[in-house]
């Protein structure tokens, strides 16, 4: 039979289903990019063409992760493109897939498919290249009719929340009703609603049909049930017990037994336990060890010595005693079916209810289309809409991906009106646990029997590295009865390993000028089976040393890769990679390698950043933030181990006052920087004055723990956009790391600390898809065999079943397919390897058990398939299996542990200087307000965002608080002083205006209003006297000097409250300004000068109040100053020396020109001298003073119109008083 020569790309039928299995490294993705190509030209004859040209929205490419379509979606366009070039001769040496296709192209129409190709390549923007989640998700919206959907459905990433919110619905409905001994049974085995959601969870993706039996019936049967089962075993057995024990004593003193394998200690502690059990009508459980072994037929006589050994009906039962005690089973199974049923419906109809879709419901829902009534109709529309579809990775589909392609695309049909290729490797299908199903990519090669093509040629690794792979499982699938992957059964074996041919590498892996093996098998001599521990510590240790030899090997230039033409490359840190299936398998290797001076970095699909002490250091740093007053929370931040202060700056701390207040105000300035700018510079700032990068990176983990707290600093920064305030960022935080043990979201992953040259130490998982030229699996013979008594996962022929109390058979099953997928993942670790792989392997044990179980192991079955290994040394003999040549496969014992140090070569580069700019130095542009201008040197400047950085400077900087002596009444004067009461009080008023002053005027609706706010604050005894205050406050004439105003009088829309307000400032000086407000206001009196500022872009500020009285306009500032004990001390005098010493007249001016601009801009026939009332500033403390600590002023209309030109930008003008 002749071999066609042409590609598999270029000859493959582009209609009809198709299986294309790729092996790896045989260029599957060039692959798909070829096959677009030819889509998009209509290339082929009769029995290959699709029949039309399509354009990227035609064709549909379905992959698995969102990084894999963006890399598809990248290598198609760059693909088109390069076509496109090729068609219009454009280059020098093109591939021969291009150099074929153009061939086959005549010449006059290859610049239209030139074209083509580029509108296509233009077009990939809108292709349907996505992952299935979001093409089910866009089926679903764009074809709601059809498919029965709502239009407008929101994707909630983490329904944690609405299933445990499920979990308690069913708690409330099912268990508070329960009594007697059903409750007992779940105040026992489920406590509360959350133990059962963590028992139930893994049932719910498991068929469940509708419980109808109510709980309580079905506990109490299930009780009922075991206790007759157990009952009907212990009758018998006090009866049988008062029997043997004489009998077995008599033999005793007559020696008939071998006394030292059966004593009086061994025979009286069974008994005994034997005993309290069969006495005890409720005791399940009896361990007596050996005793289930001895105290039986064969047990007996194998430690006689005369005779024949006793018989008795206790000896009989004993041998199936253990067994029927297990057969014995309660409620739990029935009832936490009965829970999880409920709660998948319940859970189900609640997202439906809420208009929420989670990421499998995309799935879910469009299956449940494509099977209803409407469901032909459905799959008829998306086939029009996308003709063709290629499904790429296709071995890590699950059941239902694959049953909505087969239902839309009709595999086993082979409609030759549309075209399903699905591309995948079997021997690559390695995400059981994420629900991918090896027996469904099965079940389609099973549809598309004569349909199958596969890539034979690896593309990736030597000629070496090639024939190893082939030699290592072709052994295997020809010399044991099920084959190299488990699945051949007679002559049929639906996953067979297909050997490939090499391609090659021009450059050679060489070591002391000689080619080396390419698969090295390392064997730890031993003469009995070690445990795991060992195992792991040693081939760590002997793996780092054959490395870190190979590295000074390559210093010295005797190790590395010859290429015939640029001669030798070194070999590197950054050319291995150890390929690992745990974290204590990575953190094992990576400390023996740092031991001998190489630096590593671990990669992995599964560990979240969450679950890393950095995300508890940082949940502990923002909450001291957030309250920088609190000295419990200030400390456990300050003490974090990822802060790295020692126990003698702690000590300073506790011993200095002002170093510790240094840390508060510290604390206080990064959340000034959190509220005022986000998270992310506050936790920047924070990192740069402690000086962590530093820190870290001098330790030998620090550029992990430094990766995780940025990579955590962007979480928050992003989740801050959708919360609301300090508190709920902390909250989510906190319930994010409470969660990560539930699973790592893609976004949560941890994150590659460096692209230095460094070791990869990288999960099997992880590794998938990668390359690397030099790969080590030094732990590759542990295993992890399915267990009795835990839940197991098993095929039945049809779906994966979950078994929660598997029997014997049901384990054995399970792990045979634990093996499987076992056998695939050692088949994607030795295929990363481009040019040598090492492998490590001993004979194990497990526990204190002293047996080999190195056979329930992948290699070991590769070896010998399954057959125990005789003896230890008997290893060595196993590997001859896979013919040592010392070229393709060698076989060398494990390299003795050394501790050499590797100095990395470090390559002479340039000194580094700073790019100058070309451009003039950019002008100082901010934005300023009142409370940023600077009085003196030593007062803090303030945020000018928000009005709580104005309302800051009201009051005395430092909180004052003296306590009511006993019987003295509370009053507004001895209400606490401070920045944080000021605030308080402004937020009093603030509500008054919401709520309209005359509905707070009445003291008891004041006193409803006010007790829940002063309560969160800590001030609920004074909730009446701040009733009192208010009520009198507002209601109060007065308000306009002359009148008989109050606030209770003002109606809504005539005031606005807290009124902000912006313009702009060209370069203002800020001492002109003071000169000019000094000359014109508290009649010239001496004041604070400021310091040297100019003021460049935008000035910002918020009035409390603004309000209309009789055709003039007011500014209103309410003041919580404390001017004295009582109200005689608001003077009008006092409050004029607090407005100079506060500079509270430059706030008033600036409020008084805000309003001056926005009535010149709105109000018709504005003129100042008319419409301007002045500002009222409200010593609000003093209002039940003779002056109602009321201080009014109109600046003059000259003074305003100066600063307007100033702020203008318009040409000084001289102003006098």
């Amino acid at each position: 039979m002749s071999v066609d020569p042409t590609p598999l790309a270029l000859r493959c039928p582009l209609r009809g289903s198709r299986l294309i299995e790729a092996s790896a490294g045989t260029g599957k993705t060039f692959t798909i990019s070829a096959l677009y190509l030819r889509l998009v030209l209509g290339h082929g004859d009769e029995h290959t063409a699709f029949g039309r040209e399509l354009l990227p929205p035609d064709i549909l490419v379905v992959t698995f992760t969102d990084a894999a379509t963006q890399e598809l979606r990248d290598r198609i366009r760059a693909r088109l493109v390069e076509a496109a070039q090729a068609f219009r001769d454009e280059l020098s040496a093109p591939d021969p897939i291009l150099t074929q296709l153009v061939a086959e192209t005549a010449p006059e129409q290859r610049p239209s498919c030139a074209r083509k190709l580029d509108i296509a390549a233009q077009w990939m923007d809108q292709a349907a290249v996505s992952t299935i989640h979001s093409w089910c998700q866009r089926m679903l919206r764009e074809h709601a009719f059809d498919s029965g959907s709502l239009f407008t459905q929101t994707l909630e990433t983490d329904q944690r929340e609405l299933l445990a919110e499920v979990a308690r619905d069913y708690w409330r409905l099912h268990c508070y009703h329960l009594h007697g001994a059903a409750l007992g049974w779940v105040n026992r085995y489920w406590q509360q609603p959350d133990v059962l959601l963590g028992k139930a969870r893994i049932l719910l993706d498991q068929y469940l049909p509708e419980a109808t039996q109510p709980l309580q019936e079905l506990i109490e049967t299930g009780l009922q049930q075991a206790a007759q089962q157990l009952a009907a075993l212990k009758a018998p057995w006090l009866n049988w017990l008062d029997e043997l024990e004489p009998l077995l004593e008599k033999a005793r003193e007559t020696k008939a037994f071998n006394g030292t394998k059966m004593n009086r200690g061994h025979t009286a502690g069974w008994f005994d336990k034997l005993r309290s059990w069969a006495a005890d009508d409720e005791q399940l459980a009896l361990d007596i060890g050996k005793g289930f072994e001895r105290l039986t037929p064969d047990g007996l006589a194998e430690i006689w010595k005369t005779g024949s050994s006793p018989q008795h009906p206790a000896l009989d039962a004993m041998v199936d005693l253990k067994t029927a005690l297990d057969a014995i089973r309660g409620p739990e199974q029935a009832a936490l079916r009965h829970a999880a049923a409920w709660i998948k419906q319940r859970f189900e109809s609640e997202k439906r209810r809420r208009a929420q879709m989670g990421f499998d419901d995309m799935l879910t829902r469009l299956d449940a289309a494509l099977q209803g009534n409407n469901g032909e109709r459905l799959a008829q529309v998306i086939r029009q809409q996308f003709p063709v579809a290629l499904i790429d990775e296709f071995q890590d589909t699950d059941p239902l991906q694959y049953r909505i392609f087969d239902r839309i695309y009709r595999v086993e049909e082979n409609d030759q009106d549309t075209a399903l290729l699905l591309i995948g490797d079997p021997k690559q299908a390695i995400y059981a646990f994420r629900g991918a199903d090896i027996f469904t990519y099965l079940g389609a090669r099973a549809a598309t029997q004569g349909r199958h093509e596969n890539l034979d040629t690896n593309f990736r690794s030597s000629d070496a590295m090639v024939a190893a792979v082939n030699r290592v499982f072709a052994h295997a699938e020809t010399q044991f009865p099920r084959a190299a992957f488990l699945f051949q059964r007679d002559a049929a074996n639906p996953l067979p390993f297909l050997p490939v041919k090499a391609r090659g590498r021009k450059e050679v892996w060489t070591v002391e000028g000689q080619p080396a093996a390419a698969l090295t098998a390392w064997y730890l001599p031993s003469e009995e089976p070690v445990s795991a521990e060992v195992y792991r510590r040693q081939m760590a240790e002997r793996c780092a040393t054959a490395m870190t030899e190979l590295l000074l090997s390559g210093k010295r230039g005797d190790a590395g890769f010859m290429h015939p033409e640029t001669g030798l490359q070194v070999v590197r840190p950054a050319d291995m990679a150890v390929l690992v299936r745990t974290g204590r398998e990575a953190q094992a290797i990576r400390q023996a390698l740092a031991a001998r001076g190489v630096r590593s970095v671990y990669l992995s699909d599964k560990d979240s950043v969450l679950n890393t002490q950095e995300a508890q250091d940082l949940l502990r740093w923002l909450r001291a933030c957030a309250e920088p007053g609190n000295d419990r929370l200030l400390r456990a931040a300050l003490a974090s181990s990822t802060l790295g202060l020692g126990w003698a700056d702690m000590e300073r701390l506790n011993q200095d006052e002002r170093l510790w207040e240094q840390r508060v105000d510290q604390l206080r300035d990064y959340r000034r920087r959190w509220q005022r700018q986000g998270v992310l510079p506050m936790l920047h700032r924070l990192l740069h004055d402690f000086q962590l990068p530093a820190h870290l990176l001098q330790q030998p983990d620090g550029e992990r723990s430094l990766t995780n707290l940025l990579h955590l600093a962007e979480l928050l920064q992003r989740a801050a956009r959708e919360l609301d305030g300090e508190q709920a960022l902390i909250r989510h935080l906190s319930e994010l790391i409470q969660q990560a043990g539930e699973g790592a979201g893609e976004d949560q992953v941890l994150r590659l600390e460096s692209d230095a040259e460094l070791v990869k130490v990288v999960t099997i998982h992880k590794s998938k898809g990668l390359e690397y030229p030099l790969v080590f699996l030094p732990f590759i013979s542990h295993s992890r065999p399915a267990k009795k008594g835990e839940p197991v996962r098993v095929h039945d022929g049809v779906r994966s079943r979950l078994e929660l109390e598997p029997d014997d058979e049901t384990v054995r099953q399970a792990d045979q397919e634990r093996l499987g997928e076992d056998l695939r993942l050692l088949y994607v670790a030795l295929t990363r390897a481009r040019h040598a792989c090492w492998l490590g392997l001993a004979d194990l044990k497990s526990g204190q058990n002293k047996q080999s179980v190195l056979h329930r192991s992948a290699v070991a079955y590769l070896l010998a398939g399954g057959a125990p290994l005789p003896s230890s040394e008997s290893l060595v003999t196993w590997l001859q299996a896979w013919q040592p040549d010392g070229q393709v496969v060698s076989v060398v014992p494990a390299p003795e542990t050394q501790l050499q140090r590797y100095q990395p070569l470090h390559s002479e580069s340039s000194e580094l200087s700073a790019r100058m700019p070309g451009h003039a130095r950019f002008a100082s542009w901010w934005i300023g307000s009142y409370s940023a201008l600077t009085i003196s040197a030593d007062q803090p400047s303030l945020a000018a965002d928000t009005a709580l950085a104005e309302r800051m400077t009201d009051d005395e900087r430092s909180s004052r608080f003296v306590p009511l002596r006993t019987g003295e009444p509370a009053s507004i004067h001895r209400f606490p002083r401070g920045p944080q009461p000021g605030t308080f009080i402004h937020g009093l008023l603030e509500l008054a205006a919401a709520e309209g002053f005359a509905a707070l005027a009445e003291s008891t609706r004041a006193l409803e209003l006010l007790y829940p706010r002063c309560q969160r604050r800590g001030w609920g005894d004074w909730a009446p006297c701040l009733a009192d205050w208010l009520s009198t406050l507002l209601s109060r004439p007065g308000l306009v000097p002359g009148s008989s105003l109050a606030l209770a009088d003002l109606q809504p829309g005539a005031y606005q409250s807290e009124m902000e307000f912006m313009f702009s400032a060209s370069r203002v000086d800020v001492q002109q300004i003071d000169k000019l407000v000094c000359a014109h206001t508290l009649d010239g009196m001496s004041r604070p000068a400021l310091q040297r500022d100019r003021l460049n872009g935008l000035f910002k500020g918020f009035i409390d109040l603004v309000f209309e009285h009789q055709g003039r306009y007011y500014v209103v500032d309410y003041k919580s100053n404390w001017l004295g004990q009582g109200a005689e001390d608001y003077t009008e005098e006092t409050m004029r020396r607090v407005m100079a010493e506060h500079r509270y007249d430059l706030q008033y001016v600036f409020y008084i020109l805000a309003l001056h601009r926005q009535l010149r801009a709105r109000l018709p026939n504005y003129d100042y001298e008319q419409h301007i009332g002045g500002a009222l500033y409200w010593f609000v403390r003093g209002g039940e003073s003779t002056a109602g600590g009321l201080w009014q002023d109109r600046p003059p209309r000259v003074l305003i119109e100066a600063l307007d030109r100033m702020f203008a930008g318009q040409p000084d003008l001289e102003v006098s008083a």
